[in-house]
């Protein structure tokens, strides 16, 4: 009877192990390493339909700001430069590779910029329709892409909190001893330093100083 109960008995206390030690966190590390990739994943994606879209702005562009060479190779060599960069799971834990890749989106955002700034000097351009699509949804793919890199960076700052606070570290220390914190998106230099707007009208020149009256 004691041989028939053993298997039960057996089963029970890995079941009851099972239970203690999901309780103190064995899960979590590799819980949160997936949340954070599939965060990252998004964020590849959003970057991804952003590209997209730029061929057809560029060529849109062109057929009204032909003139404006200089802003649209750089826009084409901006993109091309950040679709060379290569990225997978790993980047997220490889500090070199990650700054590579972050470095080329900022530099893609900083001259698309440059180049739906220069509409306002072509009425023709800023009323096309075609145009005005795919500039609202360039807008509409940035808001995503701020939101994505919003999400994905406060999933990464919890994971790293996982492998550094107990109960946790205990895991990170042994069983997860592999685990590399993830990198974090930065602000770029130039979204650090706000621009300089005024509005007030400027100041009067000075009153030129009174002659002295000619003397008799």
């Amino acid at each position: 009877m004691s041989q028939l109960r053993s298997p039960a008995r057996l089963a029970l206390a890995s079941a009851a192990i099972a239970v203690s030690m999901a309780g103190c966190g064995i899960n979590t590390i590799p819980t949160q390493d997936e949340k954070t990739k599939a965060a990252w994943a998004e964020v590849q994606n959003q970057y991804q339909r952003r590209s997209d879209l730029i061929p057809n702005l560029v060529a849109t562009v062109k057929g009204y700001a032909a003139q404006e060479k200089d802003v649209l190779t750089s826009v084409t060599q901006a993109r091309a430069s950040a679709t060379q960069v290569k990225v997978d799971a790993s980047t997220i834990t490889d500090p070199a590779a990650f700054q590579k890749y972050a470095a080329a989106q900022d530099q893609l955002t900083g001259v698309l910029g440059r180049l739906m700034v220069i509409q306002e000097q072509y009425p023709d351009l800023k009323s096309n329709q075609n145009f005005l699509a795919l500039q609202s949804q360039l807008e509409g793919t940035e808001n995503r892409i701020t939101i994505a890199r919003r999400d994905y960076n406060e999933t990464a700052r919890v994971y790293n909190t996982s492998l550094r606070t107990f109960p946790t570290i205990l895991w990170a220390k042994t069983v997860y001893g592999g685990q590399k914190p993830a990198q974090l998106f930065e602000a770029s230099a130039a979204a650090q330093t706000a621009p300089t707007v005024s509005f007030d009208a400027p100041a009067a020149p000075a009153p030129a100083p009174a002659q002295p009256a000619p003397a008799h």
